[in-house]
Formats: C-alpha cells, sequence, structure tokens
C-alpha cells in the first residue's frame, strides 16, 4: 500500500485528460452510488473497501455489508477505526455510518470479509483485518509475535464475527500466532477485500484468507485457512516467486474443480496481475505467473467466481494509471480474459466485486481521488451469475 502512494495520489485526483486506454462499453453499468464519504460519518477519509452479500432471513431482502478503514487522515497507518454500512435493497441505499472496531493507539487496517455458507458456523460473517502502532508502518514492523504490549513494533491479526448479519460483533480476537511465520516474516496484511469458503472437493466447507507477508518491497502471497468455521486457523506455504518482480495485495476464488486461484498485485515487475493455482485448498501454490489479460498499474483489484466457470475481475485497465476502472469477464475459470465492462473512467483506486442477483454484480471502489468509495452496479451479459456466487 505504501509504495508509490504519493505518486498516485497525485494520478488519481488529476483531472487529465481521458486517454481511451480501454475498448471496454459501458452500456452495462449503472449509476454509482456513494457508500463512504470523506467528512461523513465520523472520518474525514475512508479508504480499502471490502464487501459481502448475506443471505435473506425470514423472507426478507439479502443483505450487503460493506466495510472501509475510517482514517484520520490519507496515511496508512494513522489511528485507523473499521466502519460498516449495511444496504437491505441491493446497494440503492444505505444504513447510518457504524464503526465496529476501535482501538486506542492502534491503526486497524485490511479488511477482508467473508460470509459462511456451510459448516456449524453457516450464516456467520467473519471479518480479519491487521492492527499497527498507531503511526508506525508495515516498513518498520519486526518478525515475531513479541509479547503484546500495545507499543511493540508488531503487526497483529484479528478476527471478529457477527451471527446476524452484521447487526452486532463479536469483540477482536488475536490470531496472529496462527496466520503469520515467527521468523522471515514482518508486515502481514489480509486481502484486503474478500476471503472465500470453499463448496468443492476434498477441502470443502474451508474457509480461505487471502494473506501477504513483508519484508517490504520483498512481499509474498499465502492463504490462511481454517476447516472448523474461523474457530482455528493454519498456516499455508508462502506462493513460489517467478523471479520477474513480487505479488502483495491478494485475492482468491475457487474453480468448478475445487482448485483455488490467486490473483496478486504486481511489484517491481511486469505491468501484469500474478497469479497461481493450488490444488490442496490454499496449503501450496504453484509457481508465481504473470497475466497477459490484465494490466496492473500496482493497485489492489478484486476476482470474484460465480457459477459455471464465470468469474469476474475488477481493475484498472492501465499499465500507468488508477483510472478507467474496468470489470472482466471470463468464461473459462479465470483462464482467459476476453469480455470487459468500463465501470469508471476517471480515477479507480481499491475495488472488490460482489454478486448481486442473478445477472448482476456490484463493483465497490475508491474514486474522486479517495473522496469517495461508490458501489455501481454492473449487468453481466448472458445471466451466468447466482446469488451463490463465493
Amino acid at each position: 500500500m505504501l509504495a508509490a502512494l504519493l505518486s498516485l495520489l497525485v494520478v488519481l485526483a488529476a483531472p487529465a485528460p481521458f486517454a481511451v486506454e480501454s475498448e471496454a462499453v459501458d452500456v452495462a453499468v449503472d449509476v454509482a452510488v456513494d457508500v463512504f464519504v470523506g467528512g461523513e460519518g465520523g472520518h474525514p477519509v475512508y479508504r480499502i473497501p471490502a464487501i459481502t452479500r448475506v443471505a435473506a432471513k425470514d423472507g426478507g431482502a439479502a443483505r450487503l455489508l460493506a466495510f472501509a478503514e475510517g482514517r484520520g487522515t490519507l496515511a496508512d497507518v494513522g489511528a485507523n477505526d473499521l466502519v460498516m454500512r449495511t444496504s437491505d435493497d441491493a446497494g440503492a441505499t444505505w444504513s447510518a455510518y457504524r464503526t465496529i472496531a476501535d482501538v486506542p493507539a492502534r491503526s486497524l487496517n485490511n479488511p477482508c470479509v467473508v460470509a459462511l455458507h456451510s459448516g456449524a458456523h453457516a450464516g456467520r460473517v467473519l471479518l480479519m483485518f491487521q492492527s499497527y502502532p498507531e503511526g508506525k508502518n508495515e516498513t518498520v514492523v519486526t518478525e515475531g509475535f513479541g509479547s503484546g504490549a500495545p507499543g511493540e513494533l508488531i503487526c497483529r491479526t484479528f478476527v471478529m464475527h457477527s451471527d446476524d448479519r452484521g447487526d452486532t460483533w463479536s469483540e477482536p480476537r488475536e490470531v496472529t500466532r496462527s496466520v503469520k511465520r515467527e521468523k522471515g516474516a514482518t508486515s502481514t496484511a489480509t486481502g484486503p477485500g474478500i476471503g472465500i469458503q470453499l463448496a468443492r472437493g476434498a477441502h470443502a466447507g474451508r474457509v480461505i484468507m487471502p494473506f501477504n507477508e513483508g519484508p517490504f518491497d520483498r512481499w509474498r502471497v499465502y492463504a490462511a485457512y481454517s476447516d472448523d468455521g474461523g474457530d482455528t486457523w493454519m498456516l499455508g506455504d508462502v506462493a513460489p516467486n517467478d523471479d520477474r518482480g513480487f505479488a502483495n495485495e491478494v485475492q482468491m476464488f475457487e474453480r468448478a474443480d475445487g482448485s483455488v486461484v490467486l490473483n496478486a498485485r504486481q511489484h517491481l515487475g511486469a505491468k501484469r496481475r500474478k497469479t497461481a493455482v493450488s490444488t490442496d485448498g490454499g496449503a501450496t501454490w504453484s509457481r508465481l505467473a504473470d497475466v497477459p489479460d490484465l494490466p496492473d498499474p500496482t493497485c489492489m483489484a478484486g476476482i470474484l467466481a460465480l457459477e459455471s466457470g464465470v468469474v469476474v475481475f475488477s481493475g484498472c485497465d492501465s499499465e500507468t494509471r488508477r483510472a478507467l476502472g474496468t470489470l472482466w469477464i471470463s468464461r473459462d475459470d479465470g483462464r482467459t480474459w476476453p469480455e470487459k465492462l468500463l465501470v469508471e473512467q476517471g480515477g479507480f483506486g481499491y475495488s472488490v466485486p460482489v454478486a448481486l442477483d442473478a445477472s448482476t454484480v456490484g463493483v465497490l471502489y475508491e474514486t474522486a481521488g479517495y473522496k469517495r468509495i461508490a458501489l455501481r452496479r454492473v449487468t453481466v451479459p448472458v445471466a451466468a451469475a447466482t446469488p451463490a456466487a463465493r
């Protein structure tokens, strides 16, 4: 998040002429609805979106739960809180802002959410995130677990849950020792965005949270996973680097055959997304490789598996700018990406897709120089998407 923030802020905020780097057509895209707006809800800045959809209750509507870091400034690590809003009408209107996690003298970062669809905790929503000492970022935190003292230069990971569709939340529970390597890892970061729960194969029911770990500038990606609905967590191996840069902020999806695919932001390599495949539920990975169809200006992006091999990817259709927000569509489980729809021709930062109904995806994304996080509805051509998306 920090490596190129200052230069990218200038690019995102500037009213530069629209360069037609994308041939995407926006006829299937609806009007954007603001979800988090800087200066509203008690925080000057909102960044790092996450979103999930939870099932209807007692014949009512499905609910969207959207999350962000509530910040005092644009700095990645300050006195950040975690903030939530909900929608019961597919994103048309939103509830009041709610701060659901606020730890004095700590910065809360990288929200990553998953709604469980099976197992003993079916219906539960898990939210995982990191905690830094206020004002201390990933360049200065150290390896190990420390003693738990408030000011230690340790990046810690917490999880909290809701069993009532976000109405109430458990207290944050620390899981650092389960999701971080004691040696060699300094910072850790979930997603940000979404986790997944597997539906197929030998590891059906497994919950997977995507992770990267420092040291800064030499990140590696991996999965932490749970086979008991998030009660306990295990640490997977890192995906081997491909000698062409590094991967950091990462998202994952499940293919129809039960394998898991990661899609990660590149760093110091080709201006393309990076990918790897796991055939053992996220425990180990193939070597990282570039994705030729998906450009990357070094920005977090979102990915979501729908049904029948349809996968959508939200990101920037540019190698140089956080702009030209686009939704790519794959119909072969993410192997190729021949279709795309323009979502936002202006500034477009971090983004997360969510299934809204049988033919519609919502894209929650940063825009307007990080002044707003908005949701835009996108119709997926040929109704292949379903609310059972994982």
